[in-house]
């Protein structure tokens, strides 16, 4: 009887694994490309971002250029610019000034090529009558449209991805697709993003977009200087977010991103966290700041503040 019972169990043990074995081919299947181009075999089997060598990065670096120039016609450069030591950025912004007039979306979409059709925007400008219980990010109105702006009775209050030092996404990413470099930005692996939105999911800013077709960017509007980490052309299938245009802060120390450049009132601030000199440093230490959902532990790099 015993040994009845133990070959059965046996055979339901093997049973079991030629099914797992088989599953395992099916999705290897499914998975790998089939196709005889090299570099889509390249970029298959790349590695993950952070584990490469330089002439890894280099050549991983090449091939994408190849690609984006091949694919828009236009000499496109991809940088993979590393964090600059003693560097923590972090972002102002006086809700006091801010009028609604979304310069700062049309420049980010510029600047970090958002596709057009179907419209990504990394920038959500939203609006609020003057007295109402706030602030509720769901329900608040972000499709004003009125004449003129500021709209007489309103204000104005920009969100995008608030930079978390302790970022809820960086923790549900099955791949590690995403994480937070040593400046404070939290950047994503396009190569390496598969596309789940647990990140969405976990945000409590709804500052991360979905490509849920392939991105429309008209080829006269393509900017050409990108980041591998940032503003580089995505895929369909990936999730992108603000990066504090990593391809202008990192690479030319000091300048301000696409959004503070273009604000007509000033009402955005941004700088190094770590410098006692910078302005954004100064608006925190001097000005009545707050953080959105700072009751979440998730510590936004991200300062509203009310000037006057």
């Amino acid at each position: 009887m015993n040994e009845k019972k133990d070959k059965l169990t046996k055979e339901r043990r093997v049973s079991r694994r030629s099914m797992l074995k088989g599953m395992a081919a099916g999705a290897a299947a499914i998975a790998i490309p089939n196709t005889s181009d090299a570099s889509i075999w390249d970029a298959f089997f790349q590695k993950h971002f952070r584990e490469m060598n330089s002439s890894e990065v280099s050549a991983v670096i090449e091939r994408l250029e190849r690609e984006y120039s091949e694919k828009y016609k236009l000499p496109i450069e991809v940088k993979a610019t590393k964090a600059i030591p003693g560097v923590k950025f972090g972002y102002g912004l006086d809700l006091s000034r801010c009028i609604g007039c979304r310069r700062c979306v049309y420049a980010c979409v510029g600047e970090n090529n958002q596709s057009r059709n179907p419209q990504i925007h990394w920038i959500t400008v939203l609006t609020f009558k003057e007295g109402e219980k706030w602030v509720d990010l769901e329900e608040a109105n972000k499709y004003y449209n009125p004449s003129k702006v500021p709209e007489p009775g309103h204000f104005y209050m920009p969100v995008q991805c608030q930079q978390c030092e302790n970022p809820p996404c960086v923790k549900v990413c099955p791949t590690k697709a995403t994480w937070k470099e040593d400046d404070g930005i939290v950047v994503i692996d396009y190569n390496w993003c598969i596309g789940c939105r647990y990140c969405m999911a976990a945000c409590p800013y709804g500052a991360r977009h979905f490509n849920w077709a392939e991105p429309g960017i008209p080829k006269e509007e393509i900017n050409k200087s990108t980041h591998y980490l940032g503003n580089r052309p995505r895929y369909k299938g990936v999730v992108e977010k603000c990066t504090f245009c990593i391809q202008r802060t990192r690479h030319q120390p000091g300048r301000y991103t696409a959004c503070v450049e273009i604000c007509p009132v000033g009402a955005r601030k941004f700088g190094n966290l770590l410098d006692p000199d910078s302005e954004i440093r100064y608006c925190i230490e001097n000005k009545r700041v707050f953080r959105l959902k700072d009751d979440l532990n998730t510590n936004p790099k991200f300062f509203y503040f009310f000037a006057t």
